[in-house]
């Protein structure tokens, strides 16, 4: 398994940084889009995110040849701007963190996890596979 970040000062450049990603990457891609970490506690200000980054990290990490990014969607204040770049991004249209989507040469999948979803080994293992 490989990790990938964009943080959020890349936002503007994601479909750049995806494009070459998943271009490099030795099979499937997933996109996590997660709050940023607070420094004092090195987990995200977003509780969900906090609870399920590990879960996906843990589970990702059975797969040798799968890339995550996790692509940060700023500090709370940022992420509830509705003009946040993963809020008005044509092809992401982001409403809730976290979620996790496999992305492709093509772009997103259909299938996306949401929030709690996130945390569900079945419908990991399905997005996964």
């Amino acid at each position: 398994m490989t990790i990938k970040t964009i943080p959020f000062a890349n936002a503007a450049n994601f479909d750049t940084e995806i494009t070459s990603i998943v271009a490099s990457a030795p099979g499937p891609v997933l996109v996590v889009f997660t709050g940023d970490e607070v420094p004092e506690t090195g987990k995200s200000w977003c509780p969900d995110c906090a609870n399920t980054l590990p879960l996906i990290r843990a589970r990702v990490a059975k797969h040798a040849n799968v890339t995550l990014v996790e692509a940060l969607t700023g500090e709370r204040s940022l992420w509830r701007d509705p003009n946040n770049p993963y809020r008005v991004h044509a092809q992401i249209k982001l409403e809730r963190i976290p979620t996790l989507v496999r992305w492709t040469k093509s772009g997103p999948g259909a299938t996306r996890l949401i929030e709690d979803e996130c945390a569900d080994e079945a419908k990991l293992a399905g997005l996964i596979a």
